[in-house]
């Protein structure tokens, strides 16, 4: 179990960090494959287009992860929060996408 602390308007890690390419995503953190990576940009980009409330594009996130990786995903989304969680190793991302700040981690 590793665990971070963050705050959606600054970041507090000691893990390795990143960004992608594009302007509307900024990878803050990442503990995870590339492959799961990828799938949290794509099935978020899916679930802003289809939600505009913050609680159904994370439900959207968790579920599909729950689907494809098993069960015990958590995912937060807002414009402001603090959070410390416990996640399990190779299983946690924090990223901004269009002015939203993702978190989704496993943990169970």
């Amino acid at each position: 179990m590793s665990q971070h602390q963050a705050s959606s308007s600054g970041l507090n890690t000691s893990a390795a960090s990143s960004s992608t390419t594009s302007s509307e995503i900024v990878i803050k953190t990442v503990d995870m494959t590339e492959e799961m990576k990828d799938m949290a940009v794509t099935v978020t980009k899916q679930a802003m287009e289809k939600y505009t409330i913050e609680k159904d594009i994370a439900s959207f996130i968790k579920k599909q992860f729950d689907e494809v990786y098993g069960k015990y995903w958590h995912c937060i989304v807002g414009k402001s929060f603090g959070s410390m969680v416990t996640y399990e190793s190779k299983c946690f991302i924090y990223f901004i996408f269009s002015g939203l700040t993702i978190l989704l981690f496993k943990s169970g």
